[in-house]
């Protein structure tokens, strides 16, 4: 599966989708968020082109994987805690589809209006088999089942939903609290593993992607159906069922190599050991030692695997870039994080808030707004390339914004009112638990609450 890149752009990451929150928001984490996408937006921009020695850099730097693990760094410490504070398999995944589909969709939408003629950045429509185009994306399960992403940006949405499916079954099965291990795990298969397994292995055996389609699709459905009847049996049912699922597709059918696939789970798992050390919920030392391990074998797997050829399946430059971007990408995170309880300028917090609509809409605006100002070819004058990046930046941003406050706001209310009524209409186990009247003597021998989130920090 090809993509649509220049040699200094070649990695994409997913925006963020934000956590719901209440009350004061993660400062912090907007900001790496903001910063990602924005590095993102830059890298396919070919900044470094502009740059006297952007080439050196690029060999030993890779923005866009700096971009992608940044993000997945940040999206495993907060997604598992927007289901815990929930506590709601079915709250959680209502939010997360009126988070992610509504902008999708509507970033798909403009970006087919306004790309030019012949444009391949968006492959929805245009790869001989529109439907099993429209289910692969539409489940966002693409780049698992061999089927072109949508939008040359939207591959990484196929590992956040996977990663969904891993935290559902892990919560209702009371396992979520065993994130270290979980990373460790990851890692050490990555490790050993690293590219002897081969990629979209079902692919190859089933031999049709639409017969791949057939199989995979009813599995999903019932597992969505279970995770959001309602009922307790059920939602663990499709949990498993979505978790399983992942498992196989992650382990026989990835189109990135082994390694990279691998490491980008126990990158997120990692993300979410730092939370729990945050809120008490694993010990600092298992939480340290994980996270070194992680970030040990995320440097480590780029110098043995990445190399001698693989480097075209993971878009970076060679092992160098891998490794020096990961490590970037984690110092970052942890400066980040020790900073957290500082405040933030507003421009990184904004820029983290409209993130989602900004990895959507970028390269699509790029390939439209270029056109019009005779780019390419690259502006030759240190000018009209300062020029070139003010008009695009103040396109995106633009764009963003408005894409932000007319669809991802609106719509996440509606999401919010889409909750509440199904929960009228059919209560969780655990909502009909709070709406009862507890016993004082229960009252009375109520321990703490494990693994909680404050209310003010999700």
């Amino acid at each position: 599966m090809k993509k649509l890149i220049t040699p200094f752009a070649r990695r994409t990451p997913a925006a963020a989708p934000a956590p719901a929150a209440t009350g004061a928001r993660l400062g912090w984490l907007d900001a790496l968020r903001g910063i990602a996408a924005l590095v993102v937006a830059l890298h396919h921009f070919d900044v470094l082109r502009m740059l006297p020695f952007g080439g050196a850099v690029w060999r030993h730097f890779d923005m866009g994987l700096f971009g992608v693990m940044l993000f997945f760094i940040v999206s495993g410490y907060i997604i598992p805690s927007s289901l815990e504070r929930r506590g709601d398999v079915r709250g959680f995944w209502i939010g997360r589809v009126f988070r992610i589909y509504p902008a999708l969709i509507a970033g798909l939408a403009v970006s087919i209006l306004m790309l030019p003629d012949g444009d391949g950045s968006v492959a929805l429509l245009t790869t001989g088999d529109d439907l099993s185009s429209l289910v692969a994306n539409g489940l966002m399960l693409q780049d698992m089942l061999g089927v072109r992403n949508s939008m040359n940006v939207t591959w990484t949405l196929c590992y956040e939903m996977i990663f969904y499916f891993f935290v559902t079954a892990l919560f209702t099965r009371g396992l979520h609290r065993h994130s270290a291990p979980i990373a460790v795990a990851f890692a050490a298969a990555a490790l050993a593993v690293g590219t002897a397994v081969g990629t979209q292995l079902l692919s190859a055996e089933v031999g049709s992607t639409r017969l791949l389609l057939l199989i995979v699709t009813p599995v999903v459905l019932a597992g969505f159906w279970g995770v959001l009847s309602g009922n307790r049996r059920l939602t663990v049912a499709g949990a498993l069922l979505l978790g399983a699922l992942g498992l196989v597709l992650i382990t026989l059918n990835s189109r990135a190599p082994s390694f990279e696939t691998l490491m980008i789970f126990a990158t997120m798992f990692a993300g979410t050991a730092v939370y729990r050390a945050q809120h008490g919920g694993l010990g600092r030392v298992p939480a340290v030692l994980s996270c070194a391990f992680v970030v040990g074998a995320g440097m480590l797997v780029g110098w043995l695997y990445n190399r001698d050829g693989v480097e075209e399946l993971t878009w970076t430059a060679g092992w160098r870039a891998w490794t020096i971007s990961y490590l970037a990408a984690w110092a970052l995170f942890g400066l980040g994080f020790l900073l957290r309880e500082r405040r933030f300028p507003r421009v990184l917090t904004w820029l983290g808030a409209i993130s989602f609509s900004l990895y959507l809409l970028h390269f699509p605006l790029l390939r439209t707004v270029g056109p019009l100002f005779g780019v390419p070819p690259m502006p030759s004058s240190t000018l009209g390339k300062l020029a070139w990046t003010a008009i695009f930046l103040a396109v995106l941003l633009a764009a963003s914004h408005l894409m932000y406050r007319l669809v991802e706001l609106p719509m996440q209310r509606v999401g919010r009112r889409v909750q509440q009524a199904a929960d009228r209409r059919r209560p969780t186990r655990a909502q009909a638990a709070q709406a009862a009247p507890a016993e004082p003597d229960a009252l009375a021998s109520a321990g703490p609450a494990d693994d909680r989130v404050p209310a003010s920090r999700t």
